[in-house]
């Protein structure tokens, strides 16, 4: 008789993405990796007296779900803190940081995220006098779901130095107001970075964003002790959500550190790769600190091997670098990080070192432009199977759709950014993007057509890291006005796009991302039949298990 299971999930309705099994009644695991995939009857023999059994009453099953772009550190630090999704006007906004503030009476800096860029009825300008109306007496600061425009009032921009201005790195700004000081708007990390610091955990749990360095001065002993244990909290939270993979997209030494730490005292609940963030300040020698990290960090629950990089901001803030202007702005087209030549030889060198490369970029100059590099590293060093990455991808130029198949790159896309999802809404036709730009823009269906490869994940803490809200946002798309592409994902290459080709992203699709004998007992259980249910409903279905190499991370 075969060996006995560890756990089986049986009445199962599996889906494995298998193609030579893509149904399945019932899955087994034994240490770590899936043992059996079949019907009830078939997994039968492998009950055992100390097998657990799982009843999925009918329920999905699916192979774990892999966010494949996340900001770990930064998420985890802002569960618990103000949330001001959905507050419009200076008198909501009032309420909620007031009552906030009254709660965190020791911290320096009164803190909040995910402040609409029109959170203070529509107008498009937030000033520091407008926030010192909301907190006079302490220094606070709010920062845009997109984590690149982070507005302060004066005490804060006073406490972090930065009243007058300050010289900051290309494509950052502290807008200057008519006076000669601060107005309040900081635009990207080099800006609002002195801003951040003043949180309670010191900005550590952004420097692999903004900075891409440690901490300087190192961590003491209890500044680590609670950066892990934000760490666990996020990754509890993830586990909780079905994740049993992600693929950070900020990255430090610290980080790594930390997490290795959690490993090795079985808090890392989901596999997690961080990778090695190329600043545009940073000298390309600096390159060789990734394959240090690939050296040192290179394990089945924690490694490395990726190189970040941003290439431009965000549309909202009109920094997502454009081909032509913003419509509302004539003469701005936004602002790009690298130049062509600098990319080129930062894409050639990582390419030359076997790392892959993820690259921020919105706009549809930015877009070309990380394709231009990345055909430039195939011209100087061969083509091989690289699987190269863009993130984001929200605009993009008819004559760049078929270069993602062409050059073998990754679109990373994140569903609940676009307006067709229904988290955000749509910017007034014709002030950030033209008409003409619409068909393409948030181009999943677009992309898939061509038969690039295309993967989704949360951008958390952009958007909530539940992967069934970006499920439901791909799936049931909205209604927009004006020339927007159908852009819609049927349940089955939505679903794949957060297992199968999440692996295969990872250069793992033989050993993760389907359920089949063999591989990793990655899993998670749903409480219903997804396909069964109403498209509109799907952001409300929680997993109810999450098993990450055999072990059950999350049990509802």
């Amino acid at each position: 008789m075969a060996d006995h299971a560890d756990l089986i999930i049986e009445n199962a309705r599996a889906i494995t993405f298998d193609d030579a099994a893509t149904r399945a009644g019932a899955v087994a695991v034994s240490g770590g990796t899936l043992q059996a995939v079949g019907s009830n009857h078939d997994i039968a023999n492998l009950k055992g007296p100390d097998t657990r059994i799982i009843d999925a009453a009918g329920g999905t099953v699916l192979p774990g779900f892999i966010e494949s772009h996340i900001h770990l550190f930064g998420g985890a630090a802002e569960l618990g803190g103000l949330n001001l999704t959905g507050v419009e006007g200076i008198i909501a906004l009032t309420a909620q940081v007031r009552a906030f503030a009254g709660e965190r009476l020791d911290d320096a800096l009164v803190y909040a995220s995910c402040a609409d860029y029109a959170i203070l009825d529509e107008r498009r300008v937030i000033t520091r006098q407008d926030l010192d109306q909301v907190m006079p007496d302490r220094p606070f600061a709010m920062m845009a779901p997109d984590h690149h425009t982070l507005w302060a009032n004066t005490a804060a921009l006073e406490l972090a130095g930065i009243l007058d201005g300050a010289e900051v790195e290309p494509g950052s700004e502290i807008v200057i107001a008519e006076d000669g000081q601060a107005q309040g708007e900081l635009r990207e990390a080099g800006a609002f970075g002195p801003v951040v610091a003043l949180t309670p955990l010191g900005g550590r749990e952004g420097l692999g964003y903004t900075t891409g360095d440690d901490p300087d001065p190192p961590a003491t002993a209890t500044e680590r002790a609670i950066d892990k244990a934000t760490l666990k909290r996020g990754l509890e939270h993830c586990a909780a959500s079905g994740i049993t993979s992600l693929h950070n997209m900020d990255g430090n030494f610290y980080q790594l550190e930390l997490l290795d730490e959690l490993k090795a005292s079985g808090y890392l609940l989901c596999r997690s790769q961080i990778p090695f963030h190329l600043k545009n300040f940073h000298p390309l020698d600096k390159l060789e600190e990734a394959v240090e990290m690939r050296a040192k960090y290179a394990d089945d629950m924690l490694w490395s091997g990726r190189v970040k990089i941003f290439m431009d901001g965000v549309i909202d803030s009109r920094t997502a670098f454009l081909l032509e202007d913003y419509p509302d702005t004539p003469g701005l087209r936004g602002e790009d990080l690298f130049s062509a030549e600098h990319f080129a030889e930062a894409a050639i060198r990582s390419d030359a070192m076997g790392m892959q490369i993820s690259v921020h970029a919105i706009g549809d100059a930015a877009v070309r432009r990380t394709l231009d590099g990345y055909e430039a590293a195939q011209g100087a060093n061969g083509k091989r199977d690289a699987r190269h990455r863009i993130e984001h991808i929200e605009v993009l130029h008819p004559d760049d759709i078929p270069r993602f198949r062409e050059l073998g790159v990754i679109a990373s896309m994140q569903p609940l950014h676009s307006p067709l999802g229904g988290f955000f809404a749509a910017p007034a036709r014709n002030t950030l993007l033209r008409d003409d730009q619409l068909p393409y823009a948030f181009g999943w269906q677009t992309l898939r057509d061509t038969g690039a490869t295309l993967i989704f994940a949360s951008d958390w803490p952009v958007v909530p890291v539940e992967p069934m809200l970006s499920i439901k946002a791909a799936v049931a798309t909205k209604t927009l006005e004006g020339p927007w592409g159908n852009q819609r994902q049927t349940l089955m290459n939505a679903l794949a796009a957060y297992t199968r080709d999440g692996a295969y992203a990872e250069f793992a699709e033989a050993r993760k991302g389907r359920l089949k004998a063999g591989m990793m007992a990655d899993v998670v259980v749903m409480p219903v039949d997804l396909e069964t249910v109403d498209p509109e409903k799907l952001g409300d279905v929680a997993p109810v298990m999450t098993i990450c190499g055999g072990r059950v991370t999350f049990e509802a």
